[in-house]
């Protein structure tokens, strides 16, 4: 049996650490999106936009977050309903 409440606060913290790395990168190194548009998904995508300010990064760290409880609680949903 997953314990859901440490779960969600671990997988929180993480997705928390890795997209205030990943604005950080962004903000220090802007064309970082048209490179990763470029090797990782193999398009080509032209960003002009300027959505680094301080409101769009806690919305964005809020809908993460969201995004992160709803997939671990499913995650552990069906991991303890399933049995083995």
């Amino acid at each position: 049996m997953i314990n859901l409440k440490h779960l969600i606060k671990v997988a929180s913290a993480w997705v928390s650490i890795v997209y205030t790395i990943c604005f950080a990168g962004v903000a220090i190194y802007p064309p970082s999106r048209e490179l990763f548009m470029r090797f990782s998904l193999h398009t080509d995508v032209s960003f002009k936009s300027d959505f680094l300010n301080f409101g769009y990064f806690i919305s964005g760290l809020v809908i993460w977050n969201i995004v992160t409880i709803l997939a671990v609680w499913l995650f552990a949903a069906l991991f303890n309903k399933i049995k083995k």
